[in-house]
């Protein structure tokens, strides 16, 4: 049957006559196929040839009963039903088109960008749902009595100076909702949320508070280390020298499915990309082979130099966010107390606009890889973005909470009070304008900086517009304003429950601002690269805003005195003190005793040696899957290079195709009948190579004495006619 199909193909051409060993062949086919454990699903058969098979893997004489045919059509059925649903999934995925149309049109590393957003997006709702599920539904349903202050104490403020009673100076709207001030007595900010006693409710709001934040950025922490695991390169495990084939994406590349011209046009994109990609590799593998060491020493100088000069403009400007907090919180009596709220985050902004620019600027004279370069680029950003958002928020706690100062507010009750009578509230306000400011920022830099500058150089024709062009789309920087905003986010888990929520609106609404700066306002980038690497570069740096994230917040939960007057922890010494209480109010002694044991160092100790154990185990698996891998690899190349000297041996074994009285030229038959190469039209992998072509039949080789003919071998590779 195998063989009908075989001649069905090709129904126009003169059907080959069968060759004497064709049935031992045909036998030894069926034989393989019968004992072969593949799936006949993913067998390169017609339908007709597939059932024969199944039926020759039936055993003969024995019937299936019901109920193996029943569980049969039950897996067939729920693997065509997953299958489905897998289907209805990609189609009702958020962006799947657009992704689709980017990757095709400007390569798979900017489209791992958009990605990246999509990604954020599903983290933040993910923790808006916890938080809405947990302690907003639970709050609202219980309704807990508004307690007022906890405590009535007065206090003893140097030079009588009464606490700001939390009223703006300035009373435009407008200002309040970008101060956060209009959402002061909502769910939106920390001092909004009440409850009573512990002992009066069986659902602790406090704990679920507590609690929500710390299971949010695990969960976070958990779905990143997954992506950075998914998206580490495949040269990671196939070792630095593996290069894929190209003939792989010459001849498999094109999609056949494809019947629109608009998703054909995008395809071809798509491939010319990946082909660009692959040449600027090859590439700069060459000329990093061809260097010489006087080349490598000046490479090394110039890096030196250039991260030195980086690293000296990343302090300035670290120095600069610290000394405008300092300041804005200082003078909180001027008359332009407005202005200075946004001072801050303006100083980060103006950082953040101008640092990348020179870092990717001073990073090109490195003459790097365009992998290396997008990479190195983005390390210096995120260290310069997250460097300002830790000394933005060490000089924040030392101007509230009184980190390194003596006041006499502060030795009292632990933290500015004279100033800050609520200071959760007065930290989630300037992470809520840092987060205001960097979506305000985004969208003014779309519309009146990239949008501007490409109808200017439209509409004027000249050397300076043909030097200024349209921007380039540059990923590092775009990367570095997410996971900031991402980091601000979790930085305010705990003063603003709803941040996140904001935070979605701000990342669906970035989405299609870059998308349209990108396909309108941006060129495309000569220079090509990879998505595999930058996407576990995304995750990495994603990953070090989240523990920048969490080292201030276990700080604040742990050792900080929370207000005295508002919010869910005022009767308590710091947040975590809820913890004890309920273990003790709520828990039986055994269990006590357990989460006593738990946290002691007799079970630490003998827990950090399991984890190490089992971290060795990993690595040494590790290891010995990398050295399994080498070996198939060099049997592959040996079993190939075996072959092809069995198929040496062969040729010169087998009679003349023309001897036996045949002298005038080979049938088509005999030559549709000879075997062809293993790998038409390219060498395989350890194969010899075409080589220098031996001289035919009616050739004479001057080096053989008397003139003898050489015969031309049985086997050869295929002509670029022939193919």
């Amino acid at each position: 049957m195998l063989r009908q199909w075989s001649v069905q193909s090709g129904q126009a051409l003169v059907e080959p006559e069968p060759e004497p060993g064709a049935e031992e062949l045909w036998e030894q086919e069926m034989e393989r196929l019968w004992s072969s454990q593949a799936l006949v699903r993913e067998l390169p058969y017609a339908m007709v040839d597939k059932r024969l098979i199944r039926q020759l893997r039936e055993p003969e004489g024995v019937k299936t009963s019901c109920w193996q045919r029943w569980r049969s059509r039950r897996q067939t059925a729920g693997r065509r039903l997953g299958e489905a649903a897998q289907r209805l999934a990609r189609g009702f995925g958020l962006w799947e088109g657009a992704l689709y149309e980017i990757g095709g049109l400007f390569g798979t590393g900017i489209q791992a960008y958009f990605t990246f957003l999509r990604f954020l997006l599903l983290l933040n709702l993910l923790t808006l749902l916890l938080t809405a599920g947990f302690v907003l539904l639970p709050l609202v349903w219980l309704r807990p009595p508004d307690t007022g202050p906890s405590l009535n104490f007065t206090l003893q403020c140097p030079g009588s100076l009464q606490p700001q009673t939390g009223v703006p100076r300035f009373h435009n709207q407008l200002w309040n909702v970008l101060t956060g001030r209009a959402f002061t007595n909502t769910y939106l900010f920390y001092g909004a949320y009440r409850a009573g006693p512990e002992s009066s409710s069986a659902y602790s709001i406090r704990l679920a508070y507590l609690l929500s934040p710390l299971a949010c950025l695990l969960l976070c922490f958990s779905g990143i280390l997954q992506r950075m695991v998914k998206g580490l390169p495949q040269r990671l495990f196939l070792g630095q020298d593996y290069k894929s084939p190209v003939s792989v994406k010459v001849f498999s590349s094109w999609d056949f499915c494809i019947r629109g011209q608009e998703a054909a046009t995008i395809k071809q994109h798509e491939i010319s990309n990946e082909f660009k990609v692959e040449l600027e590799e090859r590439r700069r593998l060459l000329l990093v082979q061809q260097e010489t060491r006087t080349q490598r020493a000046c490479h090394l100088l110039t890096y030196l130099r250039v991260n030195v000069l980086i690293g000296l403009l990343v302090a300035g400007a670290i120095s600069a966010i610290f000394w405008a907090t300092k300041y804005s919180q200082d003078n909180k009596e001027e008359s332009l107390f407005v202005l200075l709220q946004y001072l801050p985050p303006g100083v980060i902004a103006l950082v953040n606009f101008l640092g990348p620019l020179l870092f990717v600027f001073l990073i090109q004279l490195e003459n790097y890889p365009p992998n290396t370069e997008v990479n190195l680029a983005l390390i210096w950003c995120v260290v310069l973005k997250l460097a300002s958002l830790g000394m933005f928020s060490f000089s924040l706690g030392q101007t509230v909470l009184c980190l390194g100062t003596n006041k006499t507010s502060c030795v009292s009750y632990g933290y500015n009070a004279c100033d800050y009578q609520c200071w959760e509230n007065a930290v989630g306000e300037e992470l809520y304008k840092l987060s205001i400011f960097n979506f305000l920022l985004t969208v003014a830099f779309a519309f009146f900086v990239s949008l501007p500058r490409r109808l200017l150089v439209e509409r004027f024709s000249g050397p300076f517009w043909a030097w200024l062009d349209r921007e380039e789309f540059l990923v590092p920087k775009n990367v570095l304003d997410i996971v900031a905003g991402q980091t601000i986010t979790w930085m305010g888990l705990f003063y603003c429950p709803l941040l996140p929520l904001l935070n979605s609106v701000f990342i669906f609404l970035t989405f299609y601002i870059k998308k349209y700066t990108l396909m309108r306002n941006s060129k495309a980038s000569p220079r090509r690269f990879r998505a595999s690497s930058s996407t576990f570069f995304f995750q990495l740096v994603l990953i070090l805003g989240l523990l920048l994230a969490v080292m201030p917040l276990g700080y604040v939960v742990s050792s900080i005195r929370s207000s005295w007057d508002c919010g869910l922890f005022t009767n308590y010494s710091a947040p975590w003190q809820v913890v004890p209480e309920l273990v003790a109010l709520r828990l039986p002694p055994p269990g006590q005793r357990v989460l006593h044991y738990l946290g002691s160092h007799a079970f630490s100790f003998p827990f950090l040696i399991l984890l190490s154990l089992v971290l060795t185990v990993c690595v040494s698996q590790s290891q010995a899957n990398a050295r399994a891998i080498q070996a198939l690899r060099k049997q592959l190349v040996w079993q190939v290079q075996e072959k092809w000297h069995l198929v040496e041996d062969l040729s010169r074994l087998l009679p003349e195709p023309g001897s036996g009285g045949s002298v005038g030229p080979e049938s088509p038959h005999s030559r549709a009948s000879r075997p062809r190469s293993f790998c038409p039209g390219f060498p395989c992998p350890g194969s010899p190579g075409p080589g220098v072509p031996r001289p035919g039949p009616c050739l004479e080789d001057p080096a053989r004495p008397g003139g003898a003919p050489v015969p031309a071998p049985r086997f050869r590779f295929p002509s670029g006619s022939e193919l």
